[in-house]
């Protein structure tokens, strides 16, 4: 029998080739000594946690929900779900126990593993919804296993045969972030996940000689489907850290081959010293998602480096759908192009024919990475998709004169002022350009005669930033329309996990800003 994503994954693995390396920690109280993973291991403890979700009572299509401290293990339960024909469904560590109730009962897991220290705030929830709870938390020694899922006693076996699956069998849900209306649970596909990973490491040339940083959550599809699932594919192993922090990956770096990360990470880098040419001359790979890449953070990457970010672009809903060219030019400010057998149209948000190259339309996506529709919204799902079988991403983007994709923004903050049309995106690309800013976002909020007005929120690098000074430099360099009427300052945007602005915050926010007093 074979299960087509776990199959599909560990096909042709050398048992004895190392994994993982999860650096140890230091506290006052105790020492956590370094732990090495081979694809023995995983083998070994994913089969152990398959037994574990049959003997709870799991049978092929439940759902395994997960709210758990990032860990090796976690992994090894991720691929535990997809053995035992489970569908994986892993939460934001930072969702709180209100939100935490919402996916639950929508999804209506059979099992729900949480951190140790939440099983008493969740029990009763878990209870009421038929969820066996169950714990899991972050290894601290080898007599120490830190929640129910781990437990030794009784010792469950290293073998377990997989249950069947097909590549249209459900592997995972993944919930979108809700930053407007009620978070949507996207269904992935064995073949959604798996023939994406086979495509990623093909084109980004993975091979078991790559040793990936891994500094990303495993709750979303950056740090869970894209890095672990390249890994697991290429053979290659992973330096596993609980989180990105400066200190941790300029210590590991030197025997890193490649690094995944969001902007913020590569931000984070540059404003340290340490990091510098020598440091990362060594590197064949740096790549970066979840997030908008500043035109200006590519460059001054190149320049201390010598190395180019590669970018590239993907959602919840499709994992991966374009990235700019591992041999080749990647360009600052674009998403690369369509990967092979994804097919994505710049189209006209109405009729959905694809427009002419350079105009700025819907992005739509079709290929075997796109997921199979939202859990429990059959008339959502059919909203969202072409009678083509086009899905209609929400993101706005148009393709250069070289044929590179560019993301312009998402198609919910359009700015509608005047009756005029308005791209977020082309004006934060003129005032990141202004001497003193280090980034910006720009909305749209309501306004008595323009329905809405357009506001930028500004980053600047110093206090003698001025406003007025900078909305009169850049008169003359966009039309009159599309300029902001208005500039706050603040020390930082807010950010989601995955580090992309919160523009609905930013909308709450300064909804005021033209109210009539």
């Amino acid at each position: 029998m074979k299960n087509h994503l776990f199959d599909g994954l560990l096909e042709g693995i050398s048992p004895d080739r190392q994994f993982a390396k999860i650096p140890g920690t230091r506290s006052a109280d105790r020492e956590i000594k370094t732990r090495y993973y081979t694809y023995q291991h995983v083998l070994d403890v994913s089969a152990k946690l398959a037994n574990r979700l049959v003997k709870l009572g799991l049978v092929p299509g439940d759902r395994v929900a997960v709210q758990v401290p990032k860990s090796i293990e976690m992994i090894m339960l991720y691929l535990a779900t997809v053995r035992a024909g489970g569908v994986f469904l892993p939460l934001n560590t930072a969702y709180t126990a209100s939100e935490v109730a919402y996916f639950l009962e929508d999804a209506t897991p059979a099992i729900f593993v949480c951190d140790p220290n939440d099983a008493d705030a969740y029990s009763d929830l878990a209870q009421r919804l038929g969820a066996k709870l169950e714990t899991m938390g972050v290894w601290q020694a080898p007599d120490i296993f830190a929640g129910t899922m781990l437990e030794e006693q009784p010792p469950e076996s290293t073998s377990f045969d997989s249950v069947e699956r097909a590549p249209d069998d459900l592997a995972a849900i993944l919930y979108t972030s809700g930053t407007t209306g009620r978070s949507k649970g996207a269904m992935l596909t064995h073949e959604n996940l798996l023939s994406n990973s086979r495509t990623l490491a093909q084109l980004w040339q993975f091979t078991k000689k790559d040793v990936l940083l891994h500094a990303l959550p495993i709750f979303h599809t950056h740090g869970l489907f894209v890095a672990s699932n390249v890994s697991l594919i290429s053979g290659c192993s992973m330096i596993f850290l609980p989180g990105f922090h400066n200190d941790d990956v300029i210590e590991h770096l030197p025997t890193a081959t490649a690094m995944m990360g969001v902007p913020t990470f590569y931000t984070r880098l540059l404003g340290d010293a340490r990091f510098t040419r020598k440091l990362a001359q060594h590197m064949r790979l740096f790549i970066s998602g979840s997030a908008p890449l500043l035109a200006e953070t590519h460059i001054e990457f190149e320049q201390r480096t010598g190395k180019r970010i590669l970018e590239r672009y993907g959602m919840t809903e499709t994992n991966m759908n374009t990235t700019n060219p591992y041999d080749g030019e990647r360009k600052a400010g674009t998403v690369g192009f369509a990967l092979p057998n994804v097919e994505v149209n710049i189209c006209d948000p109405s009729s959905g024919e694809i427009l002419p190259q350079g105009e700025i339309g819907s992005i739509e996506v079709k290929g075997p990475n796109v997921f199979c529709g939202y859990w429990n919204m059959p008339e959502k799902t059919a909203e969202e998709f072409r009678e083509n079988g086009f899905f209609i991403s929400g993101d706005l983007g148009k393709v250069d004169e070289d044929g590179y994709i560019q993301i312009v923004g998402r198609s919910k903050d359009l700015i509608i002022s005047g009756g005029y049309n308005i791209y977020p995106k082309e004006i934060e690309l003129i005032l990141d350009e202004l001497d003193g800013v280090v980034e910006s976002a720009v909305i749209g909020v309501s306004h008595p005669d323009f329905g809405e007005g357009v506001v930028g929120v500004i980053v600047p690098r110093d206090s003698g930033f001025d406003p007025k000074a900078a909305l009169a430099e850049i008169s003359d360099k966009i039309a009159r329309f599309k300029q902001p009427k208005v500039l706050h300052v603040v020390d930082s945007l807010p950010r989601n996990t995955m580090g992309k602005v919160q523009k609905n915050i930013l909308r709450e926010t300064y909804k005021e800003t033209f109210a009539k007093n």
